[in-house]
Order: structure tokens, then sequence, then C-alpha cells
């Protein structure tokens, strides 16, 4: 799995007795993929034992330490939950429980963060909740400069508190341990997980060793998951300037990415392997669906259409990147390997990009066969500023099938 993400692939994989392989570049998928693939391993008793701490668990009166923030994050908990969150933290860290117990507790917390905060994830970026302290002083500011207040409807309702939320978090983490262990464990799987990007890390995988792939790539829809996740990226110790440099890491799927070519033929000529960058680049430039796309977004730039120039430069990229990994999924694969991906077509100023065929045609390109498309029944739409201006067109959620042959 290129893109392992929370680690579902590689979890059902060990369920299966599956040894799975695969890598992502967000800190939270590390926590999240180790503590799945513990599944056998837990001591439910300790388990147990750490659920009633947790329920025990009280903030000291005098506990001032407060969880970290990033710029755009700042005051998203109230402050009795920024100082729990630290607490908890720091007490099972310092605790004696096993080093499973103490991942699946850290990341307990870190499914609990957005629950209790005042930020909603909403697409591209955090919403708030209009109860925020840090935007009533922003609405207040801009009605003293003689300015509109922001319209803001969000509310969360009553917000629960880490206590509550952890202790359902955690409780649900046991009951579905123990009902998988109590299924046992028939099969011993193993899951390698690399950490970092799939474009350069595949690299180093031998030839024809893959049996087949599973993923769902970050889609083109210039979702920014450094900042819908800045919860959690601040959890776990990223500051604004490391996530600058991993929103360049990621694969191009935001206006904000940066072309990845140069790096990209750094890397190959480094490895002694320039002739297969440069043959993969080629079938880029040569891929006719491709470059109509491409042309006609250009054209509708020109006619004023596209509100951020950096679409274009992020749809190029998006799809550069994946035929180099497609090339190398190609080349890791063995004979009769079958690969599925999972990802959305999307639309741009009217013009709807096909990802699905697109991919499969830049995939075929590399060497695969093309084996089918499905198609989920439910279509999304689209903006609703596109909809007004061009009308509603349902765009596709697929899964392409390609084979080694």
């Amino acid at each position: 799995d290129p893109f392992m993400g929370s680690g579902t692939t590689a979890l059902v994989c060990n369920l299966e007795g599956i040894n799975s392989i695969g890598f992502d570049i967000l800190p939270m998928s590390e926590l999240s993929i180790k503590a799945k693939t513990a599944v056998y391993d837990y001591d439910i008793y300790e388990l147990r034992q750490i659920l009633w701490e947790i329920q025990t668990l009280e903030v000291p009166q005098n506990y001032s330490k407060e969880t970290k923030y990033i710029s755009i994050t700042y005051g998203a908990y109230p402050s009795k939950e920024a100082r729990a969150i630290e607490f908890f933290t720091e007490y099972f860290e310092k605790s004696n429980h096993s080093k499973i117990a103490k991942n699946l507790i850290k990341l307990c917390i870190l499914n609990s963060l957005e629950k209790i905060s005042y930020t909603i994830k909403s697409g591209q970026y955090l919403s708030w909740d209009h109860r925020c302290p840090k935007i009533i002083a922003i609405n207040k500011a801009r009605i003293e400069m003689g300015k509109k207040p922001f319209v803001n409807d969000n509310d969360k309702g009553e917000l629960p508190t880490l206590k509550q939320t952890l202790t359902i978090e955690f409780a649900q983490m046991l009951q579905d341990i123990s009902t998988l262990q109590d299924k046992g464990d028939k099969f011993r799987a193993t899951c390698n997980y690399i950490h970092g990007s799939a474009l350069f890390e595949i690299t180093n995988l031998s030839s024809n060793a893959i049996d087949g792939v599973i993923t769902s790539p970050p889609y083109c829809n210039r979702y920014d998951y450094t900042r819908t996740y800045g919860l959690e990226l601040a959890y776990l110790g990223e500051t604004d300037e490391s996530i600058k440099k991993l929103r360049q890491t990621l694969l191009s799927c935001t206006v904000e990415s940066k072309t990845k070519i140069d790096i990209l033929h750094e890397h190959y000529d480094k490895i002694g392997r320039l002739a297969d960058f440069e043959h993969t680049l080629e079938l880029v430039k040569k891929n006719a669906i491709f470059g109509e796309i491409v042309d006609a977004l250009k054209t509708r730039n020109t006619n004023g259409e596209i509100n951020n120039k950096g679409v274009i430069k992020m749809v190029e990229g998006y799809f550069t990147e994946l035929t180099f990994l497609f090339a190398e999924l190609y080349r890791v694969c063995k004979s009769g390997a079958y690969i599925a991906f999972v990802n959305d077509n999307v639309r741009y100023a009217g013009e709807v990009i096909p990802v699905d065929y697109l991919s499969t045609s830049l995939a075929e390109a590399v060497g695969f066969t093309p084996i089918k498309i499905y198609t989920l029944k439910q279509q999304k739409g689209n903006s609703s500023q596109q909809m007004a201006k061009y009308g509603r067109v349902a765009l596709r959620k697929s899964i392409t099938i390609w084979e080694k042959a």
C-alpha cells in the first residue's frame, strides 16, 4: 500500500495472514498502523487496567502545562481541555505500561482531539465553532474597525471533555481487540511500515517481489491534509516550519505544491537509474489524454475562469508523480499481480478531469493491462460555485483494477 493512511489495508492483511508493506509520510499514520498491526499482541488485562485508570484520573488543580499549538490551531481547545490533553499524555508516557499499550493510548487521545475542540474538519481547511474565543476576538476587532463580523453558524453543541471521549474511544478499542483475539490468531502476518514518501522509498524495493497492491492516494482535490489535520500534527510535535516542509513532500494535491521533477531527477541519478527517469517522464509528455486536459485548463485560465493558477501546476504534478509511482509498482510487482487504486474524478472551472481513465491510460503506458473500472452508484456533485456557473455534473468515485501480465 503506497499510501497507507490509517492502515486499513495493513490491518485486514494482518487478520487474513497476509504479509504487507507500505509507506506514508504523515506521522499520524505510523501511530495508527502500529496500533492496528499489534492487534494480537495486546494484553487484555493490561488494557482493562488502563481503561480503569482513564476513568479515575483527574487533572491536578495546580497542573498548568498545555498541549502544543501551531499557528492555525492556536485557541482550538477550552483551556481546561488543553491542560487535560497534556496531563493524560504525560501521565501514560511516564507509566510502566507496555510500549504497544502506550501507543494505543496516544492514538485514542489523537482520535479525541477534534471532538473536544472548537474546530471542524471541513474540506480544505479547519472550520471553527462560533463560540471559540479566538473567533469572538477577531469579530470584536472587526466591529471596532467598522467592518462587518464574519458570518459563522458553526455550533458543535456542548463539547465533551477529554476524559469522556477518551473513555469511549479506549473502551471501543478494547472491545474490538478482545473480539478479534477471541477469533484466534490462526495466521501470523507481518506489516513492514516505512515512514516516508512512496515516490522515493519504493525505489529501494526489489523487483518482482510484490503479489498485489491495494491503495487510495490523496485525491487531486486541493485538500491540504497538513491543515485539516493541524490538531493532530501539532499534538505529535510538528511545528509551523516542519509542516511547510511536510506539505511539499506529500503527493502534489494542493495549489501550494511545487514541482518535484528536479528532486526526482536528482534521486534517479543518485541511484543510477536516470534512463528510467527520462523514460517515465517521456510517457507523461506523450500521453494524449493528459495533454488535452492540461491544454483545456490552460485555455480556461486564459479566459479568467480558474481562480488559482496553482490548480494547473497541481494537476500536472499530481499525474506526473503518479506515473512515476505506477512505473515503480510495475517494476516491483510479480507477473500476475493485480493493482487496485481508489480515486475520485475532479472538476475545475467546469472542466471534468477523468482521474480513473487518465490514471488507467498512464498505467497502461508503463506496462499494466487494464482489467476493470468499478464505479460507486453514489456520484458526488461539485462545489456550489462551479454548479452555479457550469451546472451540476456527477463525478465518479472509482476503483481501477490493472494487472501485470
